[in-house]
């Protein structure tokens, strides 16, 4: 199977013509986006007068008249409805309720999680030298032994020691702990 040269020189005219029509239709393209952009670009500033279509108040005067001796009477209002009646039987058990708590969910930071106590005591040590206004806890809990920081209420409480912390325990975390009610 011979190919003629002029089937391949009529397929080359043919994508040369298609190419030479999308760069003309290109080119115009660019030339419309210049001369929009240039029709923004204009040194008038525009101004528009909205003064007569604005709408236009009378002054008027107080309608009211004013008597100096007169001073105005206070009438205390009357609850039409009340839920005190029932509203205080809940907030009685709610309190009973938090009498008979003694934990509260809240935060620790842990400086140190291992087996070895030797270490656990050298991390509660250079905590108290390195923060003196916080106190370390050791805990043993089988079978390792856990050095905390403080008890917070909220993320937000603990996250100013954490990070505190950090820079002396980089290995430093915020866990979960349950905060005994004094």
């Amino acid at each position: 199977m011979k190919r003629s040269s002029e089937g391949y020189r009529i397929l080359n005219l043919e994508v040369a013509s298609s190419i030479a029509i999308g760069n003309s239709a290109l080119s115009i393209l660019f030339l419309l986006l210049e001369v929009s952009c240039a029709a923004q670009m204009s040194s008038k500033s525009y101004y528009e007068d909205l003064a007569g279509n604005r709408p236009k108040f009378v002054n008027s005067e107080d309608t009211t008249k004013k008597n100096p001796e007169q001073e105005p009477v206070l009438v205390a209002a009357k609850p039409t409805k009340n839920v005190n009646g029932k509203v205080d039987p809940i907030l009685d058990s709610i309190d009973r309720f938090n009498l008979t708590r003694k934990f509260l969910d809240g935060f620790t930071v842990q400086i140190y999680s291992g087996q070895n106590r030797e270490d656990a005591m050298n991390a509660k040590q250079k905590m108290n030298n390195g923060a003196p206004d916080l106190t370390a806890s050791l805990q043993y809990i089988q079978p390792k032994f856990r050095v905390t920081v403080g008890n917070y209420y909220t993320k937000l409480e603990a996250q100013k020691d954490l990070v505190r912390l950090k820079r002396i325990f980089p290995n430093a975390i915020l866990v979960p702990e349950r905060i005994l009610i004094k």
